[in-house]
């Protein structure tokens, strides 16, 4: 097992100063994020993130991607890509970008529910059925321009969109290649919707469990109150110890189940500075791996 941070959760460093801290701090490799983004007045994890690569121009810059991630004694432990599955141009610019840059796998992404909110985007009203059986026609086409690649695309398990559990995500993939297509498990995202038990999740999932996204959330009772006088709850993002979520218990079961790949944080909360977080979550995560009896420093999948 190999430990990675996603760079969505660095946003005040350049990518530069990323690298640097983290093989600094003792990481084994860093996943970019890539996608155009807000300017924003400050540094924010979604908006003016300092560590992300820019979607425009990103052929002319995997030169210089690689070469600081190699100069830092870093891996890639895949690229964060946030190309829809039906933006078939964009989506071959990724996978192309991830092969040059030898980093072995991508994410791409699934629709959002027809009822869901999805950044400036009003909810579409299009059907589960129907968002599903495009997504799936989107995705025989990925599975065979990933092949072509040499390299695997992966969906991710993301609430409030069609793969929000291990049991959807499967029945999209089911048939296609798992050399070329597979899942991201991400405790965090699980704990707002989806939510499975790990090892049967991770049993249904089998040779398609590719990739794991470690960060924790907490739900919080808010002053308000619905139509019907009952309490309304909010999720929030948490530290990897004071989450909802047992990272120890989620390990038991990747040991279980005998995974071996790359570990991947994105910590979203803010009670700590970037440096102290990244290198006390790192400090956890190998005390925590260990514990429930996996091997730090394995072979990545």
């Amino acid at each position: 097992m190999k430990f990675s941070v996603f760079t969505a959760s660095t946003p005040d460093w350049t990518p530069e100063e990323a690298v640097t801290a983290l093989a600094g701090q003792g990481w084994d490799g860093v996943e970019w994020r890539v996608t155009d983004q807000a300017d924003a007045p400050e540094p924010g994890f979604w908006a003016g993130n300092r560590a992300s690569i820019p979607l425009t121009g990103l052929e002319g810059n995997i030169g210089h991607i690689a070469a600081i991630t190699r100069r830092a004694g870093l891996e890639i432990s895949g690229i964060g890509g946030y190309a829809r599955c039906d933006n078939r141009e964009d989506v071959e610019r990724m996978l192309a970008a991830t092969a040059a840059l030898e980093a072995g796998q991508v994410r791409v992404t699934t629709p959002a529910l027809g009822t869901a909110v999805w950044g400036d985007q009003e909810p579409s009203g299009t059907p589960y059925p129907v968002l599903f059986e495009a997504a799936r026609r989107d995705f025989e086409w990925v599975a065979d321009r990933a092949a072509h690649h040499g390299i695997k695309a992966l969906v991710e398990l993301h609430h409030r969109t069609i793969t929000a559990s291990a049991s959807s995500a499967r029945r999209l993939l089911e048939g296609l290649d798992p050399q070329h297509v597979g899942v991201i498990h991400d405790l965090g995202n699980l704990l707002i919707e989806g939510q499975e038990d790990y090892l049967p999740a991770f049993e249904l999932l089998g040779e398609y469990l590719a990739h794991i996204h470690v960060k924790n959330a907490v739900w919080v009772r808010t002053e308000e109150t619905d139509a019907s006088g009952a309490a309304v709850f909010r999720n929030e993002w948490a530290p990897l110890k004071t989450g909802q979520a047992s990272v120890l218990e989620y390990f038991k079961a990747l040991a279980a189940f005998g995974y071996d790949g790359w570990v991947t944080v994105e910590d979203f909360s803010t009670e700590l500075p970037l440096a102290e977080r990244t290198a006390g979550n790192l400090e956890y995560l190998r005390s925590t791996a260990a514990l429930a009896g996996l091997t730090a420093g394995a072979g990545a999948r």
